[in-house]
């Protein structure tokens, strides 16, 4: 390998990857196979796939072409070298707008064709769910479809010339007329046309086997078209010349609901004579539950087009009209249309989980039939999955007759992975008995080739072989896939996993608590590799940054996966590569929300540092901003704030302090407030009447008042009880004072407590002593005995900034003790509004995660409110202040991922506050855009949505920022100041006072 490696250095001018990440990463693809390749090539252009062609023929090394890696059949890995086109031959080379054609190299991916060619009212045709990140070169090698193949056909039918490199070096041009056809493959053809033109299935969606047929005469000696679906078999593509289609100007969609996906399977047919541009069908249980979808079991996605909205309109309600349908929905907003077709396109994560949560995998996942016998087929398909006792939902592109299902396999046991094999070969004796084709749109790879005689018989098969053989006599593209298969219960991914739990600090409720489990929730769809955020999407802006695959949410887990395995990654929680490719993980909890499949790389990242340097020195980061509530609780103690802000104005010092913090120079350090917010609570001159003062007494004592400050301590924490017994629901609130709102930014509490009082709730503060006497009366009041009840005095703490650097014994040791001080509360029904959207979802999420063995963690949990969720649900007869202006700004990624802003959108919107938020992630992210080494890409981060959007905003625009890292961010890279929903609403109630 050594040599290997060498000689590719010497030989091509694009990277050379032989070192453990670089061959982690591509492993796998989004099938259940694994291979582990020698090494990764990313060429710079055709000569360099030539060469790297010519290297690994002198030492006998297959090759694999690999595009955006999301082939579902195993055919993107390999146990040779792996090109990867999406690093450099990615690029849009020419459109031609009147020719309606465009010049593409392999690894452009197809959105970013669809943007070029929108503008002349142009687009691709085919469109599959993955088209935010699948590459052009990914779908000739598949012969993808999509969604709109019923109007525009297959990735065959959108191709008109092509550029490959043969395996021995040659460099053809492939088109019709023979065109580019190596030598013998005509002479072949000709021999064998009775086959040819008896031996295919004619339906729509045949995308297994090669496409010999193709080459008949009658159908004009398609090479190109022939070539389209060899899975990277024959040649390696350098560049294509593809056929655009004109877009219509306006769609609408029609939501037709059936009983079940049975019932819309068989009207499915009779719909495409009315011209639809779509046909697709999905079931309820793949459809979330606040999905605004017509009453239903499954629904057909119709959609149609014109040059006008009301012609658009006007078809679609003609064939809600024509269909037997329980409800109809017919949507002409493209927003609207957008939302419902996102629901569709994340089908392909979300199948991956069964309705009870348990796990469900790819492997049989488009097979095709005659439209006119989908119905049938789905019928007998369900009858056999319950003789195997295997359970799947059906979706996909209905239209075609071509189902996308995942089944819940059992791909960890013996026993499992052989009724895998018997199911895999009883279904494709039904696919053939109902005329159908084993693949319809992701190619047959090793998932499906072995089974490819019973579909095409023993000498179709031989005639393939026979192809394969005159394109690469040497068998050195993708060897095991379509012809001479490896078995389809090889190589499976899961084989290498270790089958005991792995010891670790997170409870993954989701996944029975299973590392491992966790970690094969990523199959590979790709979404994280998408380039640009779509609406409030924030996944994944480190990917977006840097464009590197192990900055992928799935790049990261594919790494996580083979520090399980342990044959690349060989020192398990210890290893840099995974240390590395986490690095620059933003804990943004985007994942979370985003990835179809609920990849939660934020809590993974938390897991893997804490094991990591487990005993070890910590990076210097993780002590000057892991431990931030610590040093700004001694900083407020000693009063020392304006000494802090001083010393840190002084350069060379700040130079030194973040030096030795390991803080990133470029970052200027926050001001400590002259007041903490709990301090400025403490000293409000005219308290509400009833107020439970929790955190009282904070001034030094004398010895001789020790004892009646204990008692008064105790009596407020009861009151806190009492109070919440005796006032109306919803009346009392207990408002947490975040390491942030309380040192950094109070302006914001104090704003936030005017606000809930307004809105007529009352507004108590958290306990600040922990009780140890034992309940009395009515079991939750503590004894006042001074000697019994004091134990020590506290404040309450998320865990958040242990929790993100991975010190998750602290963070327990942290939380336990908030749990300790929060008891009180937690005995009544209070809430607890919490104003750091960052604190709260680390209360909502990490808190009963790390501690799921303490119920009082999901009391908490429970109990937490947003600002604006508070108010809505507290107090939802009150009117905000009228502020009306427009705002901009971006919602808090954490707040995206597990709050949701629905709350914050009504309230909004009551004061008149008009315009949208960004999505992405502002890029400080707490502590990761202050540590040094990551200025740069959090810079980037923010560049990506949030300074844009501020940029461009008209004057007088309000910034709205509820994080203060967003604000922090704003204000140093921007010069500007975000601030707080509630400052925003308490400046409008006091200029409504005036």
């Amino acid at each position: 390998m050594t040599d290997l490696e060498a000689e590719l250095r010497r030989a091509v001018r694009g990277e050379v990857g032989f070192d453990v990440t670089s061959r982690a990463l591509v492993t796998m693809d989004a099938s259940n196979y694994r291979r582990v390749p020698l090494g990764v090539v990313a060429p710079r252009d055709t000569d360099d796939v030539a060469a790297v062609l010519a290297v690994c023929r002198a030492h006998r090394v297959p090759v694999v072409p690999r595009g955006g890696g999301t082939s579902i059949a195993g055919q993107a890995t390999g146990t040779g070298v792996v090109l990867d086109f999406t690093r450099h031959m990615n690029r849009l080379l020419a459109l031609d707008p009147e020719a309606g054609t465009a010049v593409v190299q392999p690894g452009l991916v197809l959105d970013r064709l669809q943007e070029a060619a929108a503008p002349h009212g142009l687009r691709f045709g085919p469109d599959p769910s993955t088209h935010s990140r699948c590459t052009l070169g990914g779908m000739i090698g598949n012969n993808s479809c999509g969604s709109h193949s019923v109007a525009w056909g297959t990735t065959a039918d959108s191709v008109r010339e092509l550029s490959v490199v043969t395996a021995r070096g040659e460099r053809l041009r492939l088109g019709q007329g023979w065109q580019g056809a190596p030598e013998g493959l005509r002479t072949l053809v000709e021999g064998e046309l009775a086959r040819l033109r008896t031996g295919f299935p004619e339906l729509p969606r045949r995308i297994s086997g090669y496409a010999l047929d193709a080459l008949l005469p009658e159908k004009g000696a398609d090479v190109a078209r022939s070539f389209c679906g060899a899975e990277g078999t024959l040649g390696v593509l350098t560049e294509a010349v593809v056929r655009l289609v004109r877009a219509p100007r306006a769609r609408a969609l029609a939501v037709l609901a059936y009983a079940d996906e049975s019932a819309a399977a068989e009207a499915a047919a009779g719909l495409l004579v009315h011209g639809p541009l779509t046909v697709e069908g999905m079931a309820a249980d793949l459809v979330p539950s606040a999905a605004r979808l017509p009453r239903g079991g499954a629904w057909l996605f119709v959609e149609t087009g014109a040059d006008s909205e009301p012609e658009a309109r006007a078809r679609a309600e003609s064939i809600v009209r024509a269909a037997d349908v329980v409800d109809a929905l017919v949507v002409t907003d493209p927003a609207r249309q957008r939302a419902l077709w996102r629901i569709r396109e994340d089908a392909s994560g979300t199948a991956t989980r069964m309705p009870d949560g348990s796990e469900a995998w790819p492997g049989w996942e488009d097979c095709a039939v005659p439209p006119a016998r989908l119905g049938a087929y789905l019928r007998d398909f369900r009858g056999l999955l319950g003789e195997h006792g295997l359970r799947g939902t059906p979706y996909g592109h209905f239209g075609d007759g071509c189902i996308h299902v995942r089944i819940d396999f059992d791909l960890l046991t013996e026993p499992g992975v052989a009724r895998f094999r018997r199911f895999s070969e009883d279904l494709a004796d039904l696919v053939v008995e109902h005329g159908g084709s084993l693949s319809g749109e992701h190619g047959d790879g090793q998932a499906r080739a072995e089974l490819l005689p019973r579909m095409y018989g023993e000498e179709t098969v031989a005639l393939f072989e026979r192809a394969k053989g005159i394109w690469d006599p040497d068998d050195l593209l993708n060897p095991g896939m379509l012809v001479r298969p490896a078995p389809l219960d090889t190589n499976l991914r899961f084989s290498v996993l270790p089958r005991e739990p792995v010891d670790v600090a997170f409870g993954y409720p989701t996944d029975g608590g299973d590392f491992s489990a966790a970690v094969r929730r990523c199959v590979g769809v790709a979404k994280c590799r998408t380039t640009s955020v779509s609406g409030s999407s924030v996944m994944c802006p480190s990917f977006r940054a840097t464009g590197e695959e192990q900055h992928s949410t799935r790049g990261r887990a594919r790494l996580l996966h083979e520090m399980l395995a342990g044959e690349l990654v060989t020192d398990g929680w210890r290893s840099e590569e995974v240390r590395g490719a986490l690095d620059l993980c933003l804990s943004c909890k985007g994942c979370r929300s985003d990835c179809p499949v609920g990849v939660d790389m934020a809590t993974y990242k938390a897991e893997f540092l804490h094991h990591h340097y487990a005993g070890r020195r910590r990076p210097a980061a993780h002590y000057s901003m892991g431990w931030l509530p610590v040093w700004l609780r001694w900083v407020s103690r000693m009063r020392a704030g304006a000494l802090v802000n001083a010393l840190a104005a002084v350069g060379p010092l700040a130079a030194v302090v973040k030096r030795v913090g390991g803080i990133a120079g470029e970052r200027g350090i926050p001001r400590v407030a002259g007041e903490t917010f709990s301090g400025w609570w403490r000293g409000r001159s005219t308290p509400v009447k009833g107020r439970a003062g929790v955190g009282v007494g904070a001034r030094v004592l004398s010895r001789a008042r020790v004892r009646s400050q204990i008692r008064s301590q105790v009596q407020v924490q009861v009151q806190v009880q009492v109070q919440a017994e005796v006032q109306a629901p919803g009346d009392l609130v207990v408002l947490w004072p975040d390491t942030f709102t309380e040192h950094l930014s109070p302006a914001v509490g104090r704003a936030a407590v005017r606000v809930l009082e307004a809105a007529g709730l009352r507004v108590a503060l958290p306990p600040t002593l922990r009780l140890r006497g034992r309940p009395v009366g009515d079991g939750r009041s503590a004894a006042l005995n001074p000697l019994t009840v004091f134990r020590t005095r506290g404040r309450v703490c998320c865990g958040l900034t242990y929790v993100s650097t991975g010190q998750l014994d602290r963070a327990r040791t942290v939380l336990r003790r908030t749990l300790d001080l929060m008891t009180p509360v937690l005995e009544t029904d209070t809430p607890v509004v919490v104003l750091e959207p960052s604190c709260a979802a680390a209360l909502r999420t990490d808190l009963p995660e790390l501690l799921h063995d303490d119920p009082r963690a999901a009391r908490l949990a429970a109990r937490v409110l947003t600002f604006a969720e508070a108010l809505q649900r507290l107090a939802p007869d009150w009117t905000p202040p009228r502020v009306d202006r427009p705002v901009t700004g971006q919602t808090h990624c954490h707040q995206h991922a597990v709050l949701g802003d629905k709350a914050d959108r009504h309230l909004r919107e009551a004061a008149g506050l008009t315009g949208e938020l960004a999505g992405g992630c502002c890029g400080l992210a707490g502590d990761f855009g202050f540590e040094k080494g990551h200025f740069e890409v959090s810079a980037a981060c923010a560049e990506d949505q949030l300074l844009p959007a501020v940029r461009e905003a008209p004057d007088g625009t309000v910034i709205l920022a509820d994080g203060f890292s967003c604000r922090t961010q704003l204000a140093q890279l921007a010069g500007v100041r975000g601030r707080h929903l509630a400052e925003v609403l308490a400046e409008g109630l006091m200029e409504g006072r005036d």
